[in-house]
């Protein structure tokens, strides 16, 4: 990584901002020196210099809602610093998800799942559920999709939620890795719906 150019900060101290690396969505704003910055790099928990306490402050030291260090990145000039964080809850001391009140909820997640399907699908590990569906070819893997589509509807004539939920994940599952079998991302799905949409 680049090194922060701290001198063009006022008080030596830059803004961070923090996104969750899955979702994308920002979580909150603060301001690090450099001490703020090598502790997040020996931690992994993201610290800043809080201005109103004039010392170091580890996110979650007394909510235990920390923010887990996934990556850092510094913007064109260095004196500004992105961080991609795992947030272990809420990140605003309100309870909120954000600091702007904003839920952090997103398909992100999905994109995540699919590069763990394209892994295991190239991987070579012979105990990979998911290698074995590729391998066993694109009739087997529409045949788990439709075997899923199948109990998703008789669990939505139940009235058990949590094994219609845990379905419903299967079938999102199984479908995913359909899509991959035929070339596609569940993106190339979202862009037609939002076509029709219009």
């Amino acid at each position: 990584m680049e090194v922060p150019n701290f001198s063009k900060g006022e008080n030596g101290l830059l803004p961070a901002i923090v996104q969750d690396h899955v979702t994308g969505k920002v979580l909150m704003l603060g301001y690090m020196d450099q001490a703020a910055l090598d502790k997040t790099h020996d931690t992994g928990k993201v610290t800043f210099f809080s201005r109103s306490k004039n010392r170091l402050w580890t996110k979650g030291e007394t909510s235990e809602n920390y923010l887990n260090l996934i990556d850092i990145k510094l913007d064109c000039d260095q004196d500004a610093i992105l961080i991609k964080a795992k947030p272990d809850g809420p990140t605003c001391h309100t309870g909120a998800d954000t600091c702007w009140n904003e839920k952090n909820e997103s398909i992100g997640f999905i994109a995540e799942l699919e590069k763990v399907i394209e892994g295991r699908k190239n991987g070579d590990s012979e105990k990979s559920y998911v290698k074995s569906l590729f391998d066993k070819g694109i009739n087997k893997i529409a045949q788990k999709v439709g075997e899923e589509a199948v109990e998703v509807v008789i669990e939505a004539k139940d009235d058990n939620e949590e094994l219609f939920l845990n379905e419903s994940a299967d079938l999102l599952f199984h479908y995913l890795i359909l899509l991959q079998a035929k070339g596609y991302k569940l993106q190339d799905v979202v862009k037609i719906l939002e076509g029709r949409h219009q």
